[in-house]
């Protein structure tokens, strides 16, 4: 495993959200994904205090405090909090910080935390996973580490924290990998992220997709070749038709109903789950142009449309 460096020492660091492109599920058994970076993402200050205690305050994207917490740096109980199991997270994530890095809080100086959202909590864009990293990179210890302390997953969301565009993801039980690689499709004005309006659980859908998958090494090879040759697409139309084979090596494998089967049938156009089955965003390709997308899917109650750049590092 590569060992991470932090990118600065300084009371604030700053973490991407994300988007995996391909490679949902079959990613954790070692397929490889192409992940994507967003604009939007999570910020972390640090300021030194009087106390010996670690006042965390956490804000979302419209500037309101969703939760806050006081927990003692003697043996991490807290003395108060607004959100009993945000904060049983927070400590476990802390914890397994400690464990990574000795020298880690262990002054008992005491510190006030303030972290800021850029997207909805509901997007799925990744508050969990940009917390991991933005916590890593103030420990001084490697992100995936402290992910894989504390999460299931693949690891991919938090690899898109720290990176400068669109990744391939690959874990596998010998090596975690990733590459930086140069994907700007000629097509992007044509591609949209729509917000289905409800938030997915990861650690569910986790655990259903190791439940219902088949012929894992069929899909395995079946993803990772699709992610290789969207790299080098270059029309819509082909795009598209990766994306459709995508949908549905994933639902012949797993048994999952295709969104566009479920919900927009009548779609002119691809309609692609991205991450999680059934939840968070889906990617909408057209070539009718942004009015029809937005006028389609406000047509179904959806009036959150991204556009490619809006949203892609």
């Amino acid at each position: 495993m590569k060992i991470l460096k932090p990118k600065h020492i300084s009371p604030k660091f700053y973490g991407h959200g994300k988007l995996l492109l391909t490679g949902e599920y079959a990613v954790l058994d070692g397929a490889k994904a192409l992940a994507l970076p967003t604009r939007k993402g999570q910020s972390l200050v640090v300021k030194r205090t009087t106390s010996s205690d670690l006042i965390w305050e956490s804000y979302d994207v419209n500037g309101k405090k969703w939760f806050n917490s006081s927990i003692s740096l003697f043996d991490f109980s807290s003395s108060s909090t607004n959100n009993e199991e945000a904060s049983a997270y927070l400590k476990k994530l802390l914890k397994n910080a400690v464990r990574l890095n000795s020298e880690f809080l262990s002054q008992w100086t005491g510190f006030k935390i303030e972290t800021r959202l850029e997207f909805p909590q509901d997007w799925g864009l990744g508050s969990s996973s940009t917390l991991i990293y933005l916590i890593a990179e103030w420990a001084e210890v490697n992100p995936l580490e402290l992910y894989f302390k504390t999460e299931d997953g693949s690891g991919y969301d938090v690899v898109c924290a720290f990176a400068d565009g669109p990744v391939e993801y690959i874990n596998t039980p010998d090596e975690v990998s990733y590459t930086e690689i140069d994907f700007e499709p000629k097509f992007k004005n044509n591609l949209y992220f729509v917000h289905l309006g409800k938030k997915q659980d990861t650690r569910q859908s986790i655990r259903e997709y190791l439940k219902a998958v088949k012929h894992k090494s069929a899909l395995i090879g079946g993803i990772t070749a699709i992610t290789e040759e969207v790299r080098t697409v270059k029309t819509l139309a082909d795009f598209d038709s990766l994306m459709q084979k995508h949908e549905d090596l994933i639902a012949s494998h797993t048994g999952f109903k295709k969104v566009k089967e479920t919900l927009f049938p009548d779609y002119t156009g691809v309609v692609k789950s991205l991450g999680a089955w059934g939840g968070d965003f889906v990617m909408a390709t057209s070539d009718k142009g942004i009015d029809y997308v937005k006028s389609y899917f406000a047509g179904k109650g959806l009036d959150t449309v991204i556009t490619y750049a809006d949203m892609v590092l």
